[in-house]
């Protein structure tokens, strides 16, 4: 009550209308004040509006320039993963088809060497039917073998076109020197076991036909005699000549060019068959040296095949190896793609954040247009209330 009465005595007196006007212009001074302030206010806030309204732009701009290569780096690397997959299965499948084509190629020269194998089979049937034939004529075998010399040329020549007919070239040497200095008529070239086996084409003829040709029993029996004891001596020589420890097998033949002499010894000289068994000299004729010979043909293809099995069993581990260092080199790539589908993944994790965030910031709503009206009315300054 006293300051109101204070006021209004002041108001009465002389300076009355002076302390009025004052205070008017003291409160219009305010009222200017805080309208300039909120105006500036509102100005600064629109700056700042449209500044967010940039950056978000900028946000949603780089958001879309990302997953625009992200979505292309996982195209080319979806892409490249699927050349090397392809690129593997046609390496695997060349190898399929490669070893099945050498397969079918030895399969078909196996085949065409059993048919070469008949062909020259039945060649040596024509010429032994043709020998026989020869065999019948006028001419005997002691006519054209009168020394000894046609006859190892003969029994040579025999063996010879057998040994040539059954075996190939790399597997048989004629008049082949041993390192003891004896030239063996024929080696034959076996790998070990047993090793090379030595062919000698000598055979007494003489006492075989004195034998053949004795007029009583007498005659024959010591004819027989004769004839074992050339044989045994020429088996004891074969077996000292042409057994080798360490060079030859262990045992040789002694090939015999007439089967009427090979017939004799097995069908009434057994103990000189016996004999040169333990001496490991085998007797043949021109009959049982082809079975021979097939025997050593077929040792031959074995031998090979076992080689080529060997070569074909190491090609395949190499295989395995090049298949074990391949499904390494495709772990190493599985395990790339799969960081890669990491990284993106929490790229993914952050762009997503960051339009979460671009959202949260475009849902802000600044009222730029807001009524006079609405702005509340300023409050009075402290000193004019403490008037």
């Amino acid at each position: 009550m006293n300051v109101v009465s204070s006021v209004q005595s002041l108001l009465q007196g002389p300076h009355g209308m002076t302390v009025l006007a004052v205070g008017l212009g003291l409160v219009l001074l305010v009222v200017a004040g805080l309208y300039l302030a909120a105006r500036r206010s509102r100005d600064e806030t629109a700056r700042e509006m449209a500044r967010l309204t940039q950056i978000s732009e900028r946000l949603a701009q780089s958001q879309a320039d990302l997953s625009e290569k992200l979505a292309a780096s996982q195209a080319e690397l979806s892409g490249r993963l699927a050349q090397s997959q392809t690129g593997v299965s046609e390496r695997l499948d060349q190898l399929s088809r490669r070893l099945g084509d050498g397969l079918a190629q030895q399969t078909e020269k196996t085949g065409a060497n059993l048919k070469e194998l008949e062909k020259r089979l039945a060649v040596i049937d024509r010429a032994q039917q043709t020998i026989t034939g020869l065999s019948q004529q006028m001419v005997s075998l002691q006519d054209i073998l009168s020394n000894k010399q046609s006859r190892g040329a003969f029994g040579e020549i025999q063996l010879q076109d057998l040994v040539t007919a059954a075996l190939p070239p790399s597997a048989y040497g004629f008049q082949v020197t041993l390192t003891n200095g004896k030239r063996a008529d024929c080696l034959l070239k076996l790998p070990n076991p047993p090793g090379a086996i030595a062919v000698d084409s000598k055979f007494p003829l003489e006492s075989f036909q004195a034998l053949r040709d004795a007029p009583n029993e007498e005659m024959r029996k010591a004819a027989g005699r004769t004839f074992a004891a050339d044989v045994g001596t020429h088996v004891r020589a074969i077996a000292e000549k042409y057994i080798i420890p360490g060079e030859t097998a262990d045992s040789a033949l002694m090939f015999l060019p007439s089967e009427a002499v090979y017939a004799e010894l097995h069908a009434n000289f057994r103990n000189i068959v016996e004999d040169s068994f333990r001496r490991r000299v085998w007797i043949v004729s021109p009959t049982t040296l082809m079975a021979t010979l097939n025997t050593v043909r077929a040792v031959l293809k074995d031998a090979k095949m076992r080689e080529q099995a060997g070569v074909i069993q190491a090609e395949v581990m190499k295989m395995l190896d090049d298949v074990g260092r391949l499904d390494t080199r495709v772990g190493k790539l599985q395990s790339h793609f799969d960081l890669a589908v990491k990284d993106m993944r929490e790229i993914r994790i952050s762009t997503e954040k960051i339009t979460k965030k671009g959202d949260k910031i475009e849902a802000l709503h600044f009222d730029d247009e807001a009524p006079a009206d609405d702005l509340e009315p300023p409050s009075p300054a402290p000193h004019l209330r403490e008037v």
